[in-house]
């Protein structure tokens, strides 16, 4: 396999050190010194998308969202990566565009602003995969007033959709999300059980119910949302952040320790993961006190033997 050294990917995408090392502490892409075919796939998409400006936390979050949702090992190779409002990305997958932070197929305007199908855009959203309708274009209007910073019209809209539909689990997801961010966390908790109940695979559904209930101080009942996420997704790299945090306010280190190691796994670049790695230190330096502190009986030093020092 032909291999690139990382001057060969400077010269090829014209960046800089600088530009590739921000990528690797970003999360982008992991940091190594030769790079296959495959990973220069990969870095064509990364350069494009940070050319039109889209924040690295974005690209990152979306990633993370289309492997918990759909499975994928990379999704920036196994998906077609879509530019849509605001600074989300979608992915065109099996025929259907989807945004996975929001676990949405949201409609494919590009495909009907076409002279030859100008009809269609008049019809009904039926002709989605998944047989969309009215409550899809409220949806689309919603999340429009969303990023307009229209939150009371979006609130609105997102009651309508609920109004018609119940179990639209996205939409509920979103107006506990509006809620949550001005603090009203018993509504955006209700809001965050009816997804769960209308769609009970929405692994961002038990996330965002885990954040809501950690504001609210129950700790336990966050730590059961976070693992029933864990559960449907394991490779959710922030639900195990969270699920780490969660343990260790429980005084249940090892639980914590475990799930800190899992995070790293998942994600050893950036902030959060030399944040892991501090609670890691700290905690097996914890763990080392405390059995020292359970020995039953003093054992004697013996002569020859290296001897174990509390500092």
């Amino acid at each position: 396999m032909t291999s690139y050294s990382r001057q060969d990917v400077l010269r090829i995408f014209e960046i800089s050190a600088r530009q590739l090392q921000g990528w690797e502490r970003a999360g982008l892409i992991a940091h190594q010194d030769g790079y296959s075919f495959q990973d220069l796939g990969q870095l064509r998409i990364l350069h494009a998308l940070r050319a039109e400006d889209v924040p690295a936390a974005s690209i990152r979050n979306s990633i993370r969202a289309m492997k918990a949702v759909a499975g994928m090992e990379n999704p920036l190779l196994e998906a077609c990566v879509i530019r849509t409002t605001g600074t989300h990305l979608a992915f065109r997958h099996r025929g259907a565009i989807v945004d996975p932070i929001r676990r949405q197929l949201i409609f494919d305007f590009e495909r009907y602003d076409q002279p030859s199908t100008v009809g269609p855009k008049l019809q009904t959203l039926r002709q989605f995969e998944c047989g969309v309708t009215r409550v899809q274009d409220l949806f689309l209007e919603a999340v429009e007033a969303e990023e307009c910073g229209d939150k009371q019209r979006a609130i609105a809209l997102y009651e309508e959709i609920l109004a018609r539909d119940s179990s639209y689990a996205p939409a509920a997801i979103n107006q506990g999300t509006l809620y949550f961010h001005m603090q009203q966390y018993e509504r955006a908790e209700q809001l965050y059980r009816l997804a769960t109940v209308a769609d009970p695979n929405y692994v961002l559904a038990y996330f965002d119910l885990g954040n809501v209930l950690d504001e609210m101080e129950r700790v336990d009942e966050s730590i059961a949302a976070y693992a029933q996420a864990v559960a449907l997704a394991p490779g959710y790299a922030d639900a195990h952040y969270n699920l780490a945090l969660a343990y260790e306010r429980k005084n249940q280190n090892r639980a914590a320790l475990r799930h800190w190691q899992t995070y790293l796994r998942l994600d050893s670049q950036g902030p959060w993961a030399e944040h892991a790695r501090q609670r890691i230190r700290k905690l097996l330096g914890r763990e080392k006190l405390t059995i020292a502190w359970r020995a039953d009986h003093f054992v004697p030093h013996r002569q020859g033997r290296a001897a174990l020092k509390l500092a």
